[in-house]
């Protein structure tokens, strides 16, 4: 049974984990994890030999977010997703959008979901100019942190 500190990485850890394998990464802010990121880690999983998954640091999803967010703790975060068993490795990243995280691991394959469109991406010439491929798993309206936070705001 994998404990969380075998998932819970620093980057430099994951890529000499990883190194030769076929890597599939994913990231996003994970504030309030549901079912439409479960389906996304189940997807990406099948794409390779391990799903790295990147989490957005308490500041950058204040920035990408506002000032109400995130809801849960970046740690608190990192734990939920270590716990997911399709995802072999998550790491903690604190720009905006994951650019740099991506040169570095360099995966054959970057899944986003479908609430993204791929040339709104700004990590998709990256991962196109190594010669990795972009996928969009398709985005389940009902399932979206927004929603969820709205939902019990209306109570």
């Amino acid at each position: 049974m994998k404990k969380i500190s075998d998932v819970f990485k620093t980057l430099d850890e994951i890529i000499l984990l990883v190194e030769g394998r076929k890597v599939v990464f994913t990231n996003g802010c994970f504030d309030i994890v549901h079912e439409g990121h479960i389906r996304l880690f189940e997807f990406a999983k099948t794409l390779g030999d391990y799903l790295v998954v990147g989490i957005n640091s308490d500041s950058s999803v204040k920035a990408l977010k506002g000032n109400s967010r995130p809801i849960n703790k970046q740690e608190n975060r990192a734990v939920v997703v270590a716990s997911i068993r399709f995802v072999d490795y998550c790491f903690i990243f604190n720009e905006q959008n994951p650019i740099s995280s991506i040169e570095r691991l360099r995966p054959l394959i970057h899944v986003k979901g479908g609430d993204y469109k791929l040339e709104d991406l700004p990590e998709a010439e990256t991962v196109h100019r190594y010669g990795g491929k972009v996928v969009i798993f398709p985005f389940y309206k009902d399932f979206s942190t927004t929603n969820i936070l709205n939902k019990i705001r209306s109570f």
